[in-house]
């Protein structure tokens, strides 16, 4: 199958629509994610997300140039781990259209060809049942539930623990 949509490291000239789409999408991320809202907000998260342990990405479709979503992997821990932490979201109408699935496609592709990692981790929260799909779809793998694992929006979230690895 054909890719849809092109992964590009996140750049500073993404700013504003960014954050137009951040802000355009709040009603869909709600009590999951909570992306930057502001140009400042932005450059914060582009400074933080450096090599070598942070990597951010915009999903974009092919078609029409649109933003369609954010990955990133992070936490990189190397030496005989060689592992990271997958996270990631759709922006508003470009969710459940297949566009994040190529695209997390492509981030996983990266993290294991271009860093050299073995595993990627994705932690989600069990209501959210798109987002655990959507990670199905990618070939992870649910490994186990952490109780009371991230703190978001100010509660400690159970989440489960999705996995892939390098050689299948």
């Amino acid at each position: 199958m054909r890719a849809r949509v092109v992964v590009a490291l996140m750049a500073k000239e993404d700013a504003a629509e960014f954050v137009a789409a951040a802000a355009a999408s709040r009603r869909l991320h709600a009590q999951w994610v909570s992306p930057p809202l502001t140009v400042a907000a932005y450059r914060a998260k582009l400074k933080h997300m450096q090599a070598p342990d942070h990597f951010g990405f915009t999903i974009r479709r092919l078609d029409t140039g649109a933003l369609a979503g954010y990955a990133e992997i992070t936490n990189i821990v190397r030496g005989m781990f060689l592992s990271g932490y997958l996270g990631y979201y759709a922006f508003s109408g470009h969710e459940c259209r297949g566009f994040m699935t190529d695209g997390l496609k492509q981030v996983t592709r990266y993290g294991f060809s271009k860093l050299g990692l073995h595993r990627l981790e994705a932690n989600i929260q069990p209501e959210n049942q798109p987002s655990i799909a959507l990670v199905r779809a990618c070939g992870f793998r649910q490994e186990g539930y952490s109780p009371r694992y991230l703190k978001i929006w100010g509660q400690w979230r159970d989440h489960e623990r999705w996995a892939i690895l390098a050689d299948g």
